[in-house]
């Protein structure tokens, strides 16, 4: 694959980093924020989940835009309020300054977590659009690892008298304006621009994402065009055709939040030191490590991802993460705090793996692969919306739910694990195979099946 081709997925992709970044930054500020303005623990809650109404908003509201305006032009509308909310966030002074900014924040990642799913799908050819479409995945797990080492960093630093806590949520500016400038040369969506009739634009963007096989770009015009010969109904689509894809992505969406993975991500160094009264360095670099196996995990998933069965690889990742999650509970009500330490991290880690190569990178490929193309904006806008509803049910209560099992962690984790249990269900049974087929071919399929 050409370098400039590498460039447009790349930066297709930056809104996952900016997902991954912004998620993970308020793990390593929480607690410093905390005791600067005074909080309580619901308090301290809300700030790291404010930021996920905002993302419930964006995600719901960037889908019908996104049908109508384009994949690209709404890209560079996040960029903007990444940037706003970046500034906003750093220069909050109190509890309610702070919700606001985060909210403003959560619109810009909730409209990344929909858009770009899509648009990398829209962008990929078949036999390597798992791959490419994980690089989402893969850029939010860099994003969660770059804001551990960024809270590393300015812990203990307060540079020009600015609190180090300010310096961890100012330091997303950097990728919020790489990708506005990506935003601005990146191509649009060509299956958005045969759409709108604009074959011959759709045709010069495949020609470019195409230059190693040219000869595939006429192939996938006439798939497109055999796709919008078909009857249209609009939003009707949503409830007749593609009432299946509806009830996957909803499903694997919350499915995604509810085995718990943000726990992880936003309160792992309140885990550790509430739970195990570990210090507030020691837990952040816990949270690093953790970091790279999730990034490490995720690069490996991108390396394997068309060479096995999207089913089985969620079906894999639910038995991992089952059985790690059910020694983890069984392993915390049994031995002492001391000793349970080292083993939780281990288990944690083994959970981890078992997400990141299969359920972090699959739901989200999933919901940019199975919908129609006269709904695919707004049927992805609602994956990423549960999603965004599943992650603020699990943050919101996760510190209360800890502080209700008396800081002990087998017991959330216990939760998680029920929910990772039900999940090997729902994929044996729901969920489609969309390996090696062309959006247009998955299409049909679901046209054919509920004709």
């Amino acid at each position: 694959m050409r370098a400039n081709v590498i460039f447009i997925f790349i930066f297709g992709a930056l809104g996952g980093l900016l997902f991954g970044f912004d998620t993970g930054i308020i793990s390593g500020a929480s607690p410093l924020i905390e005791g600067d303005f005074h909080l309580s623990v619901e308090q301290t809650g809300f700030i790291t989940s404010s930021v996920l109404i905002g993302s419930t908003i964006g995600a719901f509201a960037v889908g019908p835009l996104s049908d109508r305006f384009g994949r690209k032009k709404l890209l560079i509308v996040a960029a903007c309020f990444f940037i706003a909310g970046s500034l906003l966030t750093a220069f909050a002074v109190g509890f309610v300054t702070m919700v606001i900014a985060r909210i403003i924040l959560g619109l810009a990642v909730g409209a990344a977590s929909a858009l770009t799913p899509a648009y990398l799908a829209e962008l990929a050819p078949a036999e390597h659009r798992g791959s490419l479409g994980t690089m989402f995945q893969l850029m939010i797990t860099a994003g969660i690892l770059l804001a551990y080492v960024s809270n590393l960093a300015f812990l203990g630093h307060n540079l020009l008298d600015v609190r180090d806590w300010r310096w961890m949520l100012a330091s997303a500016l950097i990728p919020a304006v790489l990708l506005f400038i990506g935003g601005l040369l990146l191509p649009e969506s060509p299956r958005f621009l045969f759409a709108q009739g604009k074959s011959e634009d759709a045709r010069k963007v495949l020609l470019r994402l195409r230059q190693d096989k040219p000869q595939e770009v006429d192939v996938e015009l006439k798939e497109m065009a055999e796709i919008q010969k078909q009857p249209k109904g609009g939003l009707k689509d949503l409830f007749t055709i593609a009432r299946p894809a509806v009830i996957v992505a909803v499903g694997i969406m919350f499915l995604q939040q509810l085995v718990g993975i943000n726990s992880v991500i936003y309160f792992l160094p309140q885990v550790f030191i509430k739970g195990f009264g570990f210090d507030a360095g020691q837990a952040i670099w816990i949270s690093v490590g953790i970091g790279v196996v999730n990034f490490a995990v995720t690069i490996l998933a991108t390396m394997i991802m068309d060479s096995f069965d999207r089913k089985a690889l969620l079906m894999f990742g639910s038995v991992v993460m089952t059985v790690s999650l059910g020694l983890l509970t069984i392993l915390n009500y049994t031995v002492s705090v001391k000793i349970a330490a080292i083993p939780t991290m281990l288990l944690i880690a083994t959970y981890i793996f078992g997400f990141a190569i299969s359920w972090g990178p699959i739901a989200w490929l999933l919901i940019g692969e199975i919908f129609p193309v006269s709904v695919r904006g707004i049927g992805s806008s609602i994956g990423s919306a549960a999603n965004w509803i599943g992650n603020f049910l699990v943050s919101q209560f996760f510190l209360v739910l800890l502080a209700a099992f008396h800081n002990n962690v087998g017991g959330p984790f216990g939760v998680f694990a029920v929910f990772a249990f039900i999940s090997l269900f729902f994929v044996k049974y729901l969920v489609p195979e969309t390996r090696g087929k062309s959006l247009e071919e998955i299409e049909m399929e679901l046209r054919e099946k509920n004709s």
